[in-house]
């Protein structure tokens, strides 16, 4: 009765640390409530125009001559050698933003642009456009030309992502990574930020939908670094998994554990 006492605990420990890594392994543990509670996006997201940023300006009217000094398919404020890739593209003016977040614009001379988003900028202009009497009907568009991430750590692709668009999840950047590995620590994934001349670090935990979706970094900024530490297991040197020493030390384990009970009960 105690060998049979003792061989169910055996099973029953062996189940209970199955569901356990089951459960840590699982994305956002939880979401099943949005299914009859539709989660109500607070706001739409944009971003913010931070220093380094490389940003595309066009202004359209119906006079095209009264556009032609503000339009003039330079990069200005940066000597990287990009203009070439962007003088194709006519009526469109391309602007480095500064280390103390200002654009030199035409005529205008220097303009804050960081802190704004780009429907903002684009506002700020149009207003100085009619105020100033340049033009009458402006429309000016604007695009953050330099939107980027960095994933590292226990993904399968790491490196530094370039977003096409100007709005991107965690979810999405580490999917665009390859997902995690099965050695990543899912709920413990530090997002570091830059923000007003500060350097920010967040953590949010995967496993929990609430924790993912109203975290302030569910949606990526420019230059956000996503690191996915590993977890305890010993990890082989160049193995995209986790360790198979560890995998294989443990199923040894297990198989020892149960040839000792079969040899026990045959007695």
């Amino acid at each position: 009765m105690k060998l049979l006492t003792s061989v169910l605990l055996f099973f029953i420990l062996l189940t209970c640390a199955s569901c356990v890594s089951q459960k840590k392994m699982i994305y956002l543990q939880g979401a099943d409530y949005l299914q009859d509670n539709p989660q109500q996006i607070k706001e739409n997201f944009e971003l913010k125009i931070q220093s380094d940023d490389q940003l595309a300006i066009s202004i359209s009217s119906k006079d095209r001559e009264l556009i032609e000094p503000f339009n003039n398919n330079t990069l200005i404020g940066s000597g990287s050698g990009m203009n070439s890739q962007y003088n194709s593209q006519a009526g469109v003016s391309y602007f480095q933003v500064d280390k103390d977040g200002n654009i030199e614009f035409p005529i205008f001379g220097t303009l804050k642009a960081s802190g704004l988003t780009r429907t903002e900028l684009a506002k700020v202009l149009e207003n100085r456009l009619i105020s100033q009497n340049y033009i009458k009907d402006p429309l000016v568009s604007i695009k953050i030309m330099s939107f980027k991430v960095t994933v590292l750590g226990e993904v399968k692709a790491p490196g530094v992502q370039n977003v096409t668009g100007e709005r991107l999840t965690l979810l999405e950047a580490l999917g665009m990574a390859g997902d995690l590995l099965p050695s990543a620590r899912r709920e413990n994934i530090m997002v570091i930020r830059e923000e007003d001349g500060k350097r920010k670090s967040y953590m949010v935990d995967l496993t929990s939908s609430y924790d993912v979706l109203n975290s302030p970094c569910y949606y990526l900024q420019q230059n956000d670094v996503v690191y996915v530490e590993p977890n305890s297991a010993i990890r082989v040197k160049g193995s995209g998994t986790m360790s198979t020493v560890t995998s294989t030390v443990g199923m040894i384990s297990m198989l020892a554990s149960l040839v000792s009970i079969i040899i026990a009960l045959s007695r």
